[in-house]
Order: structure tokens, then C-alpha cells, then sequence
């Protein structure tokens, strides 16, 4: 499935397809642009496969943690909960400086953010594509975006959530039919700070509830299913609560 929510994807726009391996990740990515997320730079990452973006190491737990998480590793969790790509779905990914693309990342992002023009230099985009719940005995699939993109001085992450038709796979107590209760997936930003501040991470409303399947309908910029966050300064992020979306707040 593709709309206009959704940046195009898949390997015929040269992207990288993780490995079929419940719990997998992909292998480390060397960013042709160090990517600054609250305050610190990183020049690797991983796309892991129980939706997840990790700076420097990779994350392959399946049950998401209450955070935030003592270790301290910064991240971003589209969707973490557990996948299992060997029952359904692909997980792809890729650098990108396409002219046309970048344009529209800039022309998205400078109509929500119109105090601060930005023009993209440089994207990663990572899809998780129709992906199966670990313990699946249904075709259920969920698929979502994230864009890490920056201009070289503000760094921004977008989150896109096209179809999302469960929260939890059966190792987390998820019904194996229908991929609901137990522990839902969680929607979050890990800074990676002093784990002991609990003004280091945020979570997306509704995260780690049985109401974040309804991600699809909510948003802090007006445009159903998308989220978007300026994540180079942590303060940032607590500036504005996110606003409500036509009533369709979590």
C-alpha cells in the first residue's frame, strides 16, 4: 500500500531489505551525514526489524520496556513491538539525496515548521511493510515510515503510519489470532542521556496502550498518521504539546 502519506519505498527505489530474521536488525549503516539527535552526533545506525532506529548499536529486544530505559541507548521506536519479518512483511531501507524526494521532505517540513525554512540535504528512510507479529496466526501486517532528514543545522524525524492492524506479537502476551492485549507496542524518543532524568525520552499519547492502534488517525501537524518531530535540541520537543487532530486525539 502506498498514498501520499507515505514516502516511496521498496527496492526499486534502491532500497537495503533487512534480513528474514525474527528480532534481526540491519547491518550497521554508516551515515553519509552525521545525524544530531538531542544534542549529540552520531555517525552509525540501525534499522531494526521490531521497529526500531537505534544510533551506534542495535536494539533487538521484542518487548518494549517501560522507559526510561537504564542503559541509556538513544533511539527513536516508530513502532516497537515485536515483528517477525520470517512470518510476513519486509523491512527496507535507504540513504537518499533524490532531488524530487528531498524537495518534498522540505516542502512538508517548512509548511509545519513555517518559522524555520528548511531545505533537506540528506534523508534515511526506513519502511516496515505490511510486517508480521511474532506467534502471528493471522495475515495481519502493519506498515509504517520513518525520515530522518536534516539541512546540516536542524535535524528533524518524521513519523508516517499508513496501516496499522496490530499492536502485539504472543511473546509479549498478544492474542496469536488477532495481535491485541498483552504489552502494545510503544511510540518513543530515547535521548540517551542520564537514564536516572525522566525528561529524556517522549512518548507519542496512547503509547504502550491498547489505543495506539489508532496512530493512523492522530497527529501534531494536522495531517492524519503523521508526526513529526525537530529532534537536534531536546528542548524542543516540550516547547508545544502536540495539538489535537480534528477530535481524533488518542
Amino acid at each position: 500500500p502506498t498514498g501520499s502519506l507515505l514516502y516511496p519505498y521498496g527496492p526499486h527505489q534502491g532500497d537495503e531489505t533487512n534480513p528474514k530474521l525474527d528480532d534481526g536488525t540491519s547491518e550497521e549503516i554508516a551515515l553519509s551525514v552525521p545525524f544530531t539527535f538531542y544534542g549529540k552526533s552520531y555517525q552509525t545506525a540501525f534499522v531494526n526489524n521490531n521497529g526500531v532506529i537505534s544510533f551506534d548499536e542495535p536494539v533487538r529486544q521484542y518487548t518494549p520496556d517501560p522507559f526510561p530505559l537504564a542503559d541509556g541507548r538513544p533511539f527513536v521506536a516508530p513502532y516497537w513491538a515485536d515483528v517477525d519479518n520470517v512470518l510476513g512483511g519486509d523491512i527496507f531501507y535507504r540513504q537518499t539525496t533524490n532531488p524530487a524526494l528531498l524537495a518534498g521532505i522540505s516542502q512538508d517540513i517548512s509548511q509545519y515548521f513555517p518559522e524555520s525554512p528548511f531545505t533537506a540535504t540528506w534523508a534515511l528512510v526506513a519502511t516496515w511493510d505490511h510486517v508480521a507479529y511474532y506467534g502471528s496466526t493471522s495475515q495481519k501486517g502493519n506498515t509504517f515510515q520513518a525520515v530522518l532528514t536534516t539541512d546540516s543545522k536542524m535535524f528533524y524525524i518524521m513519523l508516517n503510519y499508513w496501516d496499522i492492524q496490530w499492536t502485539t506479537g504472543a511473546a509479549s502476551d498478544g492474542d496469536a489470532e488477532t495481535g491485541l492485549g498483552g504489552t502494545p507496542a510503544h511510540v518513543v524518543f530515547q535521548a540517551g542521556f542520564n537514564s536516572g532524568d525522566d525528561t529524556n525520552f517522549y512518548n507519542i499519547p496512547g503509547s504502550q496502550t491498547n489505543a495506539i492502534i489508532n496512530i493512523t488517525t492522530t497527529s501534531n501537524v494536522k495531517v492524519p498518521g503523521r508526526w513529526v518531530f525537530r529532534v537536534d535540541d531536546f528542548q524542543v520537543i516540550g516547547v508545544d504539546p502536540p495539538q489535537p487532530n480534528n477530535d481524533c486525539w488518542l
